[in-house]
């Protein structure tokens, strides 16, 4: 069982022939609403790929709490942890260009009021995951972990955005997720060398005890661990959205750990997961389902050992 501890928000997604510069204004022919926020993501993207999850977040007394709680709710997600906050709920502006790539702005609303005390109705038994972001209040997420350590739940850390992890907290997860700039920032706030991603995923390993594995975008993605390390390469696709691939990685990643995949395998999916959900338009509505994620990971090519990873 996995329990999403983060945010909730509604996406304003407009496609633009390229990112606005500073003080450029720049028209689109349209906009769509959907679900979206990290934590939403990672808990949609989970459930779809095969695991029982629960969500823990805040939404506001709105009409964008609806459509922020949609797909959750259409996946029979268990969403008794979601509370209701007098802010409004978070919206984050999305801006997509004909490459793929995006500029976002969030603004929080909701998500400040997600407490760890929302988790008292929520039984976390040994063995189960707990799925952390940073897009809640920070010292929220490090009393949520404590509670899930405590009940000797296994914990998983997205470090986005980024921003600054304790040191007990580091000490206390079972798996770090970052990208290349995250990474870098985790790294060398804890003195470890970062000269290139393989120095880093090791060395933060080393340093802390747990697999940590970084996201390559096209490059795939390194994972070392207590027993080593290896690169999964990502899948070839046409990318449509970036939006949310993390999110989706991370998820898919979860549910694997969660189903009995083990750390290569799992690290397999996730990939094959976040690169589908590459080729839609939009965070939650372009996450893959679990036979989809088989499908794709199987014709993904070869591990490489980490000793031979640049």
């Amino acid at each position: 069982m996995i329990t999403v501890f983060g945010s909730i928000n509604v996406d304003m997604v407009m496609r633009v022939p390229s990112l606005p510069r500073p003080g450029e204004t720049m028209l689109c022919p349209e906009y769509f609403l959907a679900p979206g926020g990290k934590g939403a993501n990672q808990a949609l993207a989970a459930a779809r790929a095969g695991a029982g999850v629960g969500m823990i977040g805040c939404v506001g007394r709105d009409a964008f709490a609806d459509t922020a709680l949609s797909l959750l709710r259409r996946e029979a997600l268990d969403l008794s942890g979601v509370g209701i906050s007098p802010r409004p709920t978070c919206c984050a502006s999305v801006c997509v260009d004909d490459a793929g790539e995006n500029a976002i702005v969030v603004a929080s609303g909701a998500n400040l009021d997600v407490r760890a005390s929302q988790m008292a109705g929520r039984t976390l038994r040994r063995g189960d995951w707990l799925a952390l972001q940073m897009e809640v209040p920070p010292d929220e997420n490090w009393k949520a972990a404590s509670l899930a350590r405590s009940a000797g739940a296994r914990i998983m850390l997205s470090a986005a955005p980024a921003g600054r992890i304790p040191e007990r907290v580091l000490h206390g997860i079972d798996v770090l997720l970052v990208n290349r700039i995250e990474g870098r920032m985790v790294a060398e706030a804890a003195g470890v060398a970062a000269a290139k991603p393989a120095d880093i995923v090791s060395g933060l390993t080393k340093r802390y005890g747990f697999s940590c594995i970084m996201t390559l975008g096209a490059e795939g993605a390194i994972c070392f661990g207590p027993d080593g390390g290896f690169l999964v390469p990502a899948l070839p696709v046409s990318t449509v959205d970036t939006t949310g691939a993390g999110d989706a990685f991370a998820g898919v990643l979860c549910a694997s750990l969660d189903k009995g995949f083990d750390m290569e395998e799992a690290v397999r999916r996730a990939s094959a997961g976040a690169a589908l959900a590459c080729t839609k338009l939009g965070a939650q509505l372009s996450l893959p389902y679990a036979r989809e994620i088989d499908a794709a990971a199987r014709s993904l090519g070869g591990n490489k050992p980490f000793g031979l990873v640049a």
